[in-house]
């Protein structure tokens, strides 16, 4: 088992294969930013296997393809047949934000992708454009056809309630889920680069008690992946929501993952500095024994708690240079 200083098990870990994404949205990627990592920089499929199977071995069964948008890398149906197939990997998912899924949901399936969770933070195209910087409705709403016909049975919506934007969309969002069978998931803006710092966050915990009452929602038992949401279910059981809290109510102290980057760079914390290099150790051949007690190392830099409710100007790099 991989465990921390604070006897947390870490049993997660989130790869970005890249920090480029072909849209904007304002809580992760500003408008003109082009500091992006140079290829010759990203960690290759084979160095991304090396490391995921060093983690598998101690502990970590869930393993999750994130970026910028994961499915601008080339070939990445066979990255995740590569990944599917080591030992002691149950669980492998992807976030995307859907609008390269409709040419690759069905490779990506049959390469052993378990999960999806796509992106969508409105139903009204006008909304979707302001948010991400591209009129991308119709290429997301077919990819989730896509993936639902390829065999894909949990499929999650991420949407950001962003005030002013689009929390007016929320129940019209739930409808959607409902008459398709998706799952929800509500996300509190993290103040992680320059746009993101500038919006206020939606507290969820006050959206909760609205809801509840009127779908009949009660605390879920059932378990929807290894992530950090909380998750309600209706009473007829045909809507299931998460709900991620990291600004009104942290989850620190469950905390059980870590991200790597696409350079290779361990992030420990989303609200924090702590890191750790691994691409020279992979360049260099290391052994296994010593990128295991690298990786172990790493972990026992992770930080107790992030800070962004205290701190909100603290963290410089943009959710897409961490790995979302």
């Amino acid at each position: 088992m991989l465990i921390d200083r604070f006897n947390r098990r870490i049993d997660y870990l989130r790869i970005s294969v890249t920090d480029k994404c072909d849209l904007r949205c304002t809580y992760c990627i500003p408008q003109g930013f082009t500091e992006f990592e140079k290829p010759v920089n990203w960690l290759s499929f084979a160095e991304i296997e090396r490391v995921a199977g060093a983690f598998a071995r101690m502990g970590v069964s869930r393993f999750r393809l994130t970026g910028g948008e994961p499915l601008l890398r080339k070939n990445l149906p066979d990255l995740v047949a590569r990944l599917a197939t080591l030992p002691g990997v149950s669980d492998l998912s992807l976030t995307t934000n859907g609008t390269q899924l409709d040419r690759f949901a069905y490779d990506l399936r049959k390469a052993g992708l378990n999960r999806l969770n796509v992106s969508l933070d409105s139903l009204r195209r006008e909304c979707v454009q302001e948010i991400s910087g591209k009129d991308s409705f119709d290429k997301v709403i077919n990819s989730l056809q896509t993936a639902r016909d390829a065999g894909f049975e949990q499929i999650k919506i991420n949407m950001v309630p962003l005030p002013g934007v689009n929390t007016g969309d929320i129940e019209d969002m739930v409808a959607f889920c409902i008459a398709n069978d998706f799952i929800l998931r509500l996300i509190e803006v993290m103040p992680m680069g320059v746009s993101a710092r500038g919006l206020d966050y939606f507290n969820l915990l006050e959206l909760i008690e609205n809801l509840r009452p009127k779908y009949q929602l009660h605390e879920s038992k059932r378990v929807y992946g290894g992530g950090p949401a909380k998750y309600w279910e209706s009473a007829d059981g045909r809507f299931t929501l998460g709900l991620i809290t990291p600004r009104s109510q942290h989850f620190c102290a469950t905390c059980n993952r870590v991200r790597m980057s696409v350079d290779g760079t361990l992030y420990l914390c989303l609200g924090q500095e702590q890191s750790m290099a691994l691409k020279p150790l992979l360049m260099a051949n290391c052994s296994d024994a010593l990128l295991e007690q690298a990786i172990q190392q790493a972990v026992d830099l992770k930080p107790e708690k992030h800070e962004f409710n205290e701190k909100p100007d603290k963290i410089v790099r943009i959710m897409a240079k961490t790995g979302g």
